[in-house]
């Protein structure tokens, strides 16, 4: 959807202008992980110039380095750490709108958990639009995103898994790397495009059950409801019994929790989070004070 909304519905890597932008270094995937087994995608800002290239070009290569990323079973399962290296750069390397969409993409249409947002050596002229980018972020997110200096990036990363410019011990050589990436594609066809170019008005990329509806259809369905029809479905569809049980969902101290009020997590599939201190002692103290009572009240 990103793509689609941003025109980059067909990635052509070994055609201008995006070779050039992938070989320039200016954005890459190291060819380590951090201890957790995370990729780690690396910015350099002040290799930026936006009177040279536009903001759709290098969208376009973070997006086909994302993908190769992606295409790794560990990275979906581990997530990606993102450096954004700000060290000697200055205003004329900065874009804002070109931020808001790296940090769109980062946190919502890349397919792998984003672990951190590292900004490392930023200039005292970053902190406005720093300010204003920090308002698009959810807290969660907003968490995740932390300004550090040179000498803290290695409280973050170990020093072989930091190239040596930012004081690590990995010799980066991004445009020989991403070259590397360009022809292990070998002329193949980018998965991604091939979903990304199916028309969305006259075709489904989910492959269609017994009782399923292509989009068409579902559009005359819902005509053929009104609104009233649709309402009753609705309601017929909460009569029916749940596959599971809600027992740990309804449970009072999980009632915080619970992301949805309405939409509980059934017992057999739910995510099990560790108890938090505070929850630790009040069952303590109640399996004590329940020892405690009188007989007449146990």
């Amino acid at each position: 959807e990103t793509r689609l909304k941003e025109g980059i519905v067909k990635l052509q890597p070994q055609e201008e202008p995006l070779r050039s932008e992938l070989l320039s270094g200016k954005f890459t995937v190291l060819s380590v992980r951090d201890p957790t087994g995370a990729s780690i995608a690396l910015y350099t800002a002040k290799l930026h110039h936006p009177n040279k290239t536009g903001n759709h070009v290098v969208l376009q290569a973070l997006f086909y380095l994302l993908d190769r990323a992606v295409e790794s079973f560990e990275t979906q399962r581990n997530g990606l750490v993102f450096i954004y290296d700000m060290a000697g750069s200055n205003y004329t390397n900065f874009e804002l709108d070109l931020s808001k969409k790296i940090l769109n993409l980062l946190k919502g249409a890349f397919p792998a958990r984003l672990k951190k947002v590292l900004i490392v050596g930023a200039p005292v002229w970053f902190r406005v639009p720093y300010n204003l980018l920090s308002l698009l972020l959810k807290e969660k997110l907003r968490e995740r995103v932390q300004m550090v200096k040179m000498a803290e990036l290695r409280q973050h990363l170990p020093r072989d898994c930091l190239p040596q410019h930012l004081g690590g011990l990995l010799p980066l050589d991004a445009s020989g790397w991403n070259q590397q990436l360009l022809a292990g594609q070998n002329g193949r066809v980018d998965p991604v495009d091939e979903l990304v170019g199916i028309p969305l008005e006259d075709s489904s990329i989910h492959m269609p059950g017994p009782e399923s509806m292509r989009p068409q259809e579902l559009l005359a369905h819902l005509g053929r409801l009104q609104r009233s029809g649709v309402y009753q479905e609705y309601e017929e569809l909460r009569r029916e019994a749940p596959p599971g049980t809600f027992h740990c969902a309804q449970a009072a101290y999980n009632q915080e929790k619970n992301r949805y009020g309405d939409v509980l997590c059934l017992d057999q599939t739910r995510v099990r989070l560790k108890p938090c201190r505070n929850e630790v002692r009040s069952s303590s103290k109640a399996q004590t004070e329940s020892r405690t009572l009188p007989r007449s009240f146990s």
